[in-house]
């Protein structure tokens, strides 16, 4: 489904459609959580064929529904919000207290895999559920366990368990190691920043970036290859010609070669990281499962290898078409007219990461891809978990 688009007719401004603000601004008109949030579905349902509404159009549309559904009593206190939700103090372990933060609570719920709408729900029946036994300060250990008695309670042990898995790595200090590799167009470092923001994770390195700088340092008459693209590095091999060669060989010979010269500087900047104890995100076409052998084995670094991929080729195609368009200077039709390499070359990165035991996931819908990448982040950090919630909550 399309986002719709609200246009703010003074401004100009637009903001994609998003039921869970609607939802909260019907709670503070006076409805329930379950009301308010059944009422915000119905209305995106009547956007569905819509791209675009202005605020004015919106405001009517749910105040006509308000009114039909619940009287002209709840629509006219949605058009005039004057109502102020309560404020909830969350008392920390170093004595500090801060205000309670729906919205930091569902960003730590969807860290532990949960859909932005269901972390919505459950962070809105704990905040009603507060509001109604009329809480005024709450530890922030209270404030776990009740999270995790939801989380069990709605949602099953497993949903419980990552939550409390997440928990326990937020107190702890072990550095998070993010490796994602794929093709040009698979959406690296879309991911890349996503995963920054979600993880709150300052430090991101991209392996182009790596090669960017080896090319300042070495000119392309000293090293030719490092001044190609990973899909037509074989070109710069001292190699038969294409038609007397295997085409598949040479493609990732060449791509190989160019994994090669960059692993010192990936490297490094991977031990940075381990030396400084800090939390990386390391993502790149060069980001080859060998790329592993740099991180030592004691290191207790959790390391989350990530391979993305494009099952559909056309999509891949319009992916490309969509870079022209938005940005020229990333030569969108140079890589539409290396397709076919481009394609072979996630092949091969598909079979190397299956044998090195990469998570594989494809990026056809970005909100499916970032729900099975931090799916796959919660599966490290659970590896050598056993905590209860009275030692993790705290």
């Amino acid at each position: 489904m399309a986002k719709t688009h609200i246009i703010d007719l003074a401004t100009g401004r637009q903001t994609p459609f998003l039921r869970g603000i609607l939802t909260r601004s019907l709670q503070a008109a006076g409805l329930p959580f379950e009301e308010a949030f059944n009422t915000a579905s119905s209305i995106r349902q009547l956007l569905d064929d819509k791209t675009e509404i202005s605020t004015s159009d919106l405001r009517e549309l749910v105040a006509q529904k308000l009114k039909a559904s619940y009287g002209e009593a709840v629509a006219q206190r949605y058009q005039t919000p004057s109502h102020t939700p309560a404020t909830i103090l969350v008392e920390r372990s170093n004595m500090q207290s801060i205000p309670f933060s729906r919205g930091e609570l569902r960003r730590s719920l969807e860290c532990c895999g949960l859909t932005e709408e269901g972390a919505m729900v459950i962070v809105a029946r704990i905040y009603d559920h507060l509001v109604s036994i009329g809480t005024e300060r709450i530890s922030s250990r209270e404030l776990g366990l009740l999270t995790h008695r939801h989380l069990r309670r709605e949602l099953g042990a497993d949903a419980a368990k990552r939550y409390l898995v997440w928990t326990d790595y937020r107190h702890g200090n072990r550095p998070l190691l993010i490796l994602i590799g794929g093709t040009p167009g698979c959406g690296k470092s879309t991911m890349a920043t996503e995963l920054a923001t979600r993880l709150d994770i300052v430090r991101t390195q991209s392996t182009d970036m790596l090669r960017e700088v080896m090319r300042m340092m070495l000119p392309s008459r000293l090293l030719p290859i490092l001044h190609t693209s990973s899909f037509d590095a074989w070109k710069a091999l001292p190699s038969p010609a294409e038609s007397l060669t295997d085409r598949d060989s040479l493609l990732t010979d060449g791509y190989l070669t160019q994994v090669e010269l960059l692993s010192v500087a990936g490297e490094a900047v991977l031990q940075r990281a381990l030396k400084e104890r800090v939390s990386l995100i390391l993502e790149g076409v060069h980001m080859h499962p060998s790329f592993l052998d740099s991180i030592p084995e004691e290191e207790d670094a959790i390391v989350v290898p990530i391979m993305l991929c494009v099952a559909d080729p056309d999509l891949l195609r319009q992916r490309f078409t969509g870079r022209g368009q938005q940005a020229p200077n990333r030569r969108a039709k140079r890589y539409l007219d290396n397709f076919d390499a481009i394609w072979r070359l996630q092949t091969f990165l598909i079979t190397a990461a299956e044998q090195a035991g990469f998570n594989i996931i494809t990026n056809d819908n970005r909100d499916d891809a970032i729900r099975a990448v931090m799916g796959a982040v919660i599966s490290a950090l659970s590896k050598d978990f056993s905590g209860t919630p009275e030692e993790v909550l705290v």
